[in-house]
């Protein structure tokens, strides 16, 4: 028998984002639930982020920039904002064209710094 999760709660902190899987693709009908779980999910936690897991959303159009425009706003109004993650290649540039500029998981900012890169020096010259 091996050994399985540990009982109870899995274990959250501060730093742990909750997730909202969105699933594609998406209906008129379904944006205002997304938001409202959107809104619930911030107020759960007291602000902060919520993860938009858009990679099942299918190929990006406008109807995929529309959702994230209006959880963006949602999120804004409960404190938060959301970060997308798994996006297609091609939605961060279609979102930079409509002009919405939206936090992906991965991107630099949320990596650790880079370590000090040591330059390399002709010879004879003083190390800096």
């Amino acid at each position: 028998m091996s050994p399985g999760r540990p009982p109870g709660l899995q274990h959250v902190d501060a730093n742990t984002p909750t997730v909202l899987v969105l699933p594609g693709p998406v209906t008129k009908d379904e944006v205002s639930g997304l938001c409202d779980d959107v809104r619930a999910l911030l107020e759960a936690a007291g602000g902060g982020v919520v993860v938009c897991d858009v990679g099942g959303l299918g190929p990006p159009g406008l109807g995929v920039v529309d959702l994230l425009a209006r959880l963006e706003l949602a999120a804004r109004r409960a404190g938060g904002r959301i970060r997308l993650r798994d996006p297609d290649p091609a939605l961060p540039a279609l979102l930079d064209l409509v002009g919405l500029r939206f936090e992906m998981e991965g991107e630099p900012e949320q990596r650790e710094p880079p370590l000090r890169v040591e330059e390399e020096v002709e010879p004879g010259q003083p190390a800096v």
